[in-house]
Parts: structure tokens; C-alpha cells; sequence
């Protein structure tokens, strides 16, 4: 697995969990990033990854995505994540029951939600064995599946992004554009149920060429092939999947000039990739500041949940959005760096009240 100890002090990361069940079949891992504004919050993601050393480069730069997420939304928590290492149909209560154990070993450090190939009821299985878990059913005191908060509030930044990229102040700024989404699952799903009702034409494309059939069918919408998605004649493209998308390959084919989507770390290269980005005019709107919908929705269950006050903090995505696509424009740097800017300046200052507290004796 490489220099682990070079990995973490590189990117930032005060703690990794490395977590083995051979009763259960568990291997998964856990990344605490930053709990400078709080305990670590961040989902598990289950996925067959190649190699061990995949799953470790996946959980580190999720984790870290997570710090900046709940920075840039205003939200006390820190950044964390986890991977389990398996395929979506070996999934079992044994597991998910085993890994809630390492969860609540860590005492609250780090919350648990669910992510990709992850479920309600998946949660709830985590649930019996800690507390320390958001995202449940109500049966557990939960708000079920935070997915249409996150394509909420996806949506509010997409729609930021258009008004300051055409000029058009109010109204139906999405009506009539072409607008492609890669990945249907609950969030790419919900999103494009809300783009349909605005009026956008869409075009689709997911691995699951089932659910890809009938999500075209009942939406109306064109079905591509997942390759050729990236080539979509569209004016903004969602991305709904998964990571790193965006790279060497897929960059010169893109057509749209906006990109806003609620997949995490979709930037192969964070520094590379959002630099090709901009030689080609394209505005890129960083995923953890409109993707954090679903961080909104688990915080307030976390706080006694109330929908509108969930959904109400999501649309301030929307300003979020703008400011940091207007200090970049302004700053004439990319949107990664400013979202980057304005994450560290909200670390920074919890990181002095910190230290005026300690030095006063609170």
C-alpha cells in the first residue's frame, strides 16, 4: 500500500482505521481528515475495488473532500469517510454489523452515512452496534435517504452556475438547456426529476443499462451510452457517479460549458484537470460545495431533524456557489482554488478561537 504515513501527512489526515473481519468477510477502512470544526462525518462507500491500495487513495481524498464540504456549507463538523472493499451483492447484515462495531469503537470521532452501494436499511443494519450513525430510517429516529437533498441542493448550485454564466438574473434559467447526467442512481434520479420539471432537454447514460432504459423512457430524455456521454452536445453536464471522470481522456471531448454534478472528487488531478477546465472555458462548480445537500440533511437529523430547516440550509447552496465562482472570475484563479481559499479561511479562524480558548483556560 505505499508510504501510508507519507500519504496521511501529505494530504493532511490525523487517522486511519484499518478494520478486518474474517467471520464477516469485512475489510474496510476509515479516513478521519480534520475535526477542527467537529466530529468527522462522512459516508461509507461499498465498492470491488482492484487493489487495496485503490480503496486507500479513495478514502483519502474523500475524507478530505469531506473537510472542505462542511467548511464551505457552514456546518460543524470535520471531514471523514470510509470504503468497504466488496461487491454490492456479497452485502450482508453480518457485515454491515461488524463494520459498526469498528464505527463505534472510535467513540464519535467519526460519524457514518451512507454512499455509494450503500442503503437506509444498510445503515440501520451499522445502527444496532453505534449510535454514531446518520442517514437511518425512521424506525432508528432517522430521515431515510438523503439522496434528493443532495440532488436539492445540486440542483441550486447548477442553476447558480447558469445565471452568472449567461447573465440572466431570475427565472427559469434551465428551460430549454440541454443538460446531460451521468449516473442514475437516488441522486441522479432525483436531480433529474427536478431538471425535467424546469424544462431542460436531458440526456442520460449509466452503467445499469436497465435502469438507464427506464429512467429515458419515463423522463422523455436521450440515451447515450456511458462512453459517449462525455461527448453529449449539451450546455452543462452533471456528473452522478463516480470519481476522477474528469481526466487526460475525457476533458478534450466535452462539449458543455458548464460543469455541475453531485459526484465526489471528479477532478482525476485536483491542480491538472480544473487548469484544462479553464483553457477550455468551461466552469467547473467544485463538487463539495454543491454536492453538500446530503451533509445538510444528516446534520440536521443529527440535531432533531425538520425537513424545511434541512432544505432551507440546502438552498444556500446557491449563494455559496455564486461566491466562489464570482472569487474566482475576479481572482483569476480556478473555482477548485477559490472553493480551496474559502474552506481554509473557515478552518483557519475555528483553528484561532480554538487556541484564544485554550489559552484562556475554556
Amino acid at each position: 500500500m505505499g508510504n501510508v504515513f507519507e500519504n496521511i501527512t501529505q494530504l493532511g489526515h490525523e487517522q486511519l482505521v484499518f478494520c478486518g473481519d474474517p467471520d464477516s468477510g469485512l475489510k474496510a477502512i476509515i479516513g478521519i481528515h480534520d475535526t477542527t470544526l467537529g466530529p468527522a462525518l462522512g459516508g461509507t462507500r461499498l465498492w470491488p475495488y482492484h487493489t487495496e491500495d485503490e480503496a486507500l487513495q479513495d478514502v483519502l481524498r474523500l475524507s478530505r473532500g469531506m473537510t472542505f464540504k462542511a467548511a464551505c456549507a457552514g456546518i460543524p463538523l470535520g471531514g471523514g469517510k470510509a470504503v468497504i472493499i466488496a461487491r454490492p451483492e456479497h452485502k450482508s447484515e453480518r457485515l454491515f454489523r461488524s463494520y459498526g462495531r469498528f464505527v463505534n469503537s472510535l467513540a464519535g470521532r467519526y460519524i457514518t452515512a451512507e454512499d455509494v452501494n450503500i442503503n437506509v436499511q444498510d445503515m440501520d443494519a451499522v445502527r444496532k452496534e453505534t449510535r454514531f450513525v446518520t442517514g437511518v430510517s425512521r424506525e432508528f429516529g432517522g430521515s431515510g435517504n438523503p439522496g434528493p437533498v443532495t440532488a436539492f441542493g445540486v440542483y441550486q448550485g447548477m442553476t447558480a452556475a447558469v445565471q452568472l454564466h449567461t447573465g440572466q438574473a431570475s427565472g427559469q434559467v434551465l428551460k430549454g438547456l440541454r443538460i446531460a447526467v451521468q449516473g442514475l442512481g437516488s441522486v441522479g434520479l432525483a436531480l433529474c426529476k427536478r431538471l425535467v420539471a424546469d424544462g431542460a432537454q436531458l440526456v442520460v447514460s449509466d452503467i445499469n443499462r436497465d435502469r438507464a432504459q427506464t429512467v429515458a423512457r419515463e423522463l422523455n430524455a436521450k440515451l447515450v451510452a456511458p462512453e459517449e456521454i462525455y461527448a453529449a452536445d449539451v450546455d452543462v453536464f452533471a456528473p452522478c457517479a463516480m470519481g476522477a471522470i474528469l481526466n487526460d481522456t475525457t476533458i478534450p471531448q466535452l462539449r458543455a460549458k458548464i460543469i455541475a454534478g453531485a459526484a465526489n472528487n471528479q477532478l482525476a488531478d485536483e491542480s491538472r484537470h480544473a487548469e484544462m477546465l479553464a483553457d477550455k472555458h468551461i466552469v467547473y462548480c467544485p463538487d463539495y460545495v454543491i454536492n453538500a445537500g446530503g451533509l445538510i440533511n444528516v446534520y440536521h437529523e443529527m440535531i432533531g431533524y425538520n425537513q424545511e430547516n434541512a432544505m432551507s440550509q440546502a438552498s444556500k447552496i446557491f449563494e455559496t456557489t455564486q461566491l466562489v465562482l464570482q472569487r474566482a472570475r475576479s481572482a483569476g484563479i480556478t473555482p477548485g482554488q477559490a472553493a480551496r481559499a474559502l474552506a481554509e479561511e473557515r478552518l483557519g479562524a475555528a483553528r484561532g478561537l480554538r487556541t484564544l480558548n485554550a489559552w484562556a483556560g475554556k
